[in-house]
């Protein structure tokens, strides 16, 4: 099993939503989030005075998958969280060492 965390714009969160539930993913954690890449933040202007944004409002979104579905989940959100500009996000890949559902005890690949 494999954890893909994905960075992204915030308007793109229903589009990479979307994508996923097209490639079967029915589920996924969604958090807000701030940070800076390689831009470092912008310049903003608040009456009237500009001061630097350091770090962005992003959206990061996780979701556990099985082997078999992570080059289609990594290809779904390549492909519905791209702008073509800077701060489009970032997508890591993570092994998981087991998956445990609270409710059922599953564990493993029926738990996902």
């Amino acid at each position: 099993m494999k954890k893909v965390e994905a960075v992204i714009k915030p308007y793109k969160l229903e589009d990479v939503k979307n994508a996923l539930l097209e490639v079967g993913i029915g589920g996924m954690t969604v958090i807000e989030v701030k940070g800076f890449g390689e831009q470092r933040g912008h310049v903003e202007v608040y009456r009237g005075k500009e001061y630097k944004a350091d770090f962005l409002n992003k959206v990061k979104i996780e979701v556990v998958v099985r082997d078999d579905q992570v080059d289609a989940v990594v290809q779904a959100i390549l492909d519905s969280a791209y702008t073509g500009k800077i701060g489009d996000g970032k997508i890591f890949i993570l092994p998981v060492e087991n998956v445990i559902r609270i409710r059922t005890k599953e564990t493993g690949d029926k738990a996902v």
